[in-house]
């Protein structure tokens, strides 16, 4: 049973101000990328799937040396959910956990990406969702749980209610899905939004409405909530990164 992951790494990254693809640009020295390839090397990922887009080729062959990287192109970019449905070829045959995570979130934390992989192994669920319980959780999706703590949804910011707004768990886009049940899942996934876009966050929502166990661990650190999106991002990281001994 193969452990895989499926990279995203197909944007531009607009507000960079730069025509280098986002997961390129460098953060102490080496490229975003590189240091989520290495903390999924280390857990224990054997077969790691890159979706590649924009400027595809200078992530080839930024990641060339790296035999457990293949790269699947997404030529239209349609969402989250879209990219990984870009590897429903690469995937077919394959039985286990697949782990997903975004390419341009170089604190990502070997100890967090372990921690879910060990739960799924222990607990099998159709899929695990890495969280972050973050004291100031503005503009990300929260996670909903019943009375009892299961795992209900994943509610956006925008669609959230004044109760649903002061949940401080949030929603990191790292997951670890059970490859045939994330295929299945793929399979219903549709555009029926205001984007027009096909997301990953729904899912989970898909899988559990199915009858599925669906479960969400507060195990990320709180250096994984920091983002890049512009050049000013990019510094805070590299300051946390400084203070990590990276």
């Amino acid at each position: 049973m193969t452990k895989q992951a499926i990279v995203l790494a197909a944007g531009k990254g607009t507000r960079m101000k730069s025509d280098l693809p986002k997961v390129l640009f460098e953060a102490c020295g080496r490229p975003m990328l590189s240091y989520v390839i290495d903390v999924l090397e280390r857990s224990g990922v054997e077969r790691i799937i890159v979706v590649v887009g924009y400027r595809a080729e200078l992530v080839r062959a930024a990641l060339a040396d790296r035999s457990s990287v293949i790269f699947v192109e997404q030529t239209e970019q349609l969402g989250t959910g879209h990219a990984v449905m870009m590897c429903h070829e690469a995937l077919q045959g394959h039985t286990g956990p697949v782990v997903i995570v975004t390419g341009d979130s170089p604190l990502l934390q070997q100890s967090s990406i372990e921690r879910l992989l060990d739960d799924f192994a222990t607990d099998h669920p159709a899929c695990l969702l890495g969280t972050l319980r973050k004291d100031d959780p503005s503009g990300l999706g929260r996670i909903v749980r019943d009375e009892a703590g299961n795992f209900v949804g994943i509610v956006e910011e925008k669609d959230a209610t004044d109760r649903q707004r002061a949940i401080t768990e949030v929603n990191m886009s790292t997951y670890v899905f059970d490859t045939i049940e994330l295929l299945g899942a793929l399979d219903q996934l549709t555009d029926d939004n205001r984007q027009r876009e096909y997301y990953i966050t729904d899912c989970p929502g898909i899988l559990k409405r199915a009858g599925k166990q669906v479960r969400a661990l507060a195990v990320l650190q709180p250096c994984e909530s920091l983002s890049v999106n512009t050049l000013d991002d990019l510094k805070i990281v590299e300051d946390e990164m400084r203070k990590l001994n990276y």
